[in-house]
């Protein structure tokens, strides 16, 4: 079949969500002739990448705003404006294509933002929305416990989802999906309530199969020292402080073990504080923003990831950890609560900031002290990570669902969720 991908996020050899857009348009074109539109700042990497491996079934056009209107993304002051503006203007691509080629499906895969128009949706084509994400929210018990900038940029943010919400287009677009890919339940009730008819789960985080296969020959750490890691620019909503005041509880059980975190960011002056106030700051390492090839080679000496996240639609550091044989903590919360399994690591109930730090300290002093756990945990979220996050096997997956749209514009019940 012939479809188009809106992928306004499309780079190859990145995560994120520019990752999404370069995965998810190689895995339709494994099956299907595929065109996709994207801006032309990801031109050069893209040509590079199709010139190493060629790809017949696999076309893209490269569409912009006019180059006075870049000033919007100056310091992302703009980027929602000229996001939506570059959407409405995707849909004249998008019909002119139509009309020379004829289109038999259309899917809007980045951005995420569920709350977030795409105007292709108008074309006269099947459409499949998503995955998308966003409708996760940091819980309310939470707020007050966040720095002054983190306060304001959940109202913000709140604020921006009410709006979106209400945009006609929005709404439109949602009805008129034959279909809405949600990364978490909680967009998935967004979505439902927004109108669109069939909604499934379905994670938008993977993983290439080099990757996976890097990644899992990490061998265990050494027995000592006990070691956890945050991966993660430091912001507010990836919670590392109740991680840091989790580890603090630890210490009386492992005095021995340490805590690094790898990233850099607004919070990290905070964070600082926070250990130093705890008492943990000889055993905490901030190693800042380290290149790819040194975040494999600590994490090679890591034993556990701690990703209290809160609020998180994809969480690739989550597949990335579970890849490499290491147990996950996280918040049951979000897109990490969708990829970690009771297998594969703990998830807390994020009711109370306290509970969850009560609770995430319990799992930390559990692991510490069970090697074989950690070892079955590891072996477990490396087969999840291939059975369920290898890109390749989502793309078949991917190629149930456009033949189950073809038959009937709606996913039949016997193809299942994934995630």
């Amino acid at each position: 079949m012939r479809i188009l991908i809106s992928a306004y996020a499309c780079q190859p050899g990145c995560g994120s969500e520019q990752g999404v857009g370069w995965n998810r348009a190689r895995q339709l074109a494994r099956f299907h002739e595929v065109w996709v539109l994207t801006r032309r700042k990801n031109r050069a990497a893209i040509e590079a990448a199709m010139a190493r491996e060629p790809m017949p079934n696999l076309h893209f056009l490269y569409h912009d705003l006019p180059r006075w209107a870049g000033f919007w993304k100056k310091q992302r002051r703009g980027i929602h404006l000229y996001y939506y503006l570059w959407q409405l203007t995707a849909y004249f691509v998008g019909r002119r294509l139509h009309r020379q080629v004829g289109l038999d499906q259309v899917h809007h895969v980045t951005f995420v933002n569920y709350w977030m128009p795409s105007f292709l949706a108008l074309l006269p084509v099947p459409f499949v929305w998503g995955p998308v994400g966003g409708g996760e929210t940091c819980p309310a018990s939470f707020r007050p416990r966040l720095s002054w900038r983190g306060r304001v940029f959940e109202a913000l943010r709140t604020t921006v989802q009410r709006l979106g919400e209400r945009d006609p287009f929005v709404r439109l677009m949602a009805r008129q999906a034959a279909m809405g890919l949600a990364t978490t339940p909680d967009t998935a009730k967004r979505l439902l309530g927004l109108g669109c008819r069939t909604v499934r789960v379905y994670s938008e985080a993977g993983l290439p199969p080099a990757d996976i296969r890097q990644l899992g020959a990490l061998r265990p750490a050494p027995a000592a020292p006990f070691r956890l890691v945050s991966i993660g620019n430091l912001l507010h909503l990836k919670g590392f402080e109740f991680g840091l005041r989790a580890f603090a509880r630890l210490g009386a059980a492992f005095p021995q073990s340490e805590y690094w975190l790898m990233g850099e960011g607004p919070e990290r002056q905070r964070l600082e504080a926070v250990a130093a106030e705890l008492g943990i700051a000889e055993r905490v390492r901030f190693l800042g923003r380290i290149p790819r090839a040194e975040v494999l080679d600590r994490l090679a000496v890591c034993d556990v990831l701690v990703h209290p996240s809160l609020h998180d639609s994809g969480g690739w550091v989550c597949l990335e950890a579970m890849a490499a044989g290491r147990p996950v903590i996280c918040l049951d919360i979000g897109g990490p609560g969708v990829q970690v399994t009771a297998a594969t690591g703990v998830k807390v109930p994020a009711d109370s900031p306290e509970r969850a730090v009560a609770a995430m300290a319990d799992a930390m002093v559990l692991l510490a002290g069970d090697p074989d756990l950690r070892a079955r945990m590891g072996q477990a979220g490396r087969q999840r990570v291939h059975r369920d996050f290898d890109w390749d096997r989502k793309g078949e997956w991917l190629a149930e669902l456009v033949s189950g749209i073809a038959r009937s514009r709606g996913l039949p019940e016997e193809i299942g969720k994934l995630g």
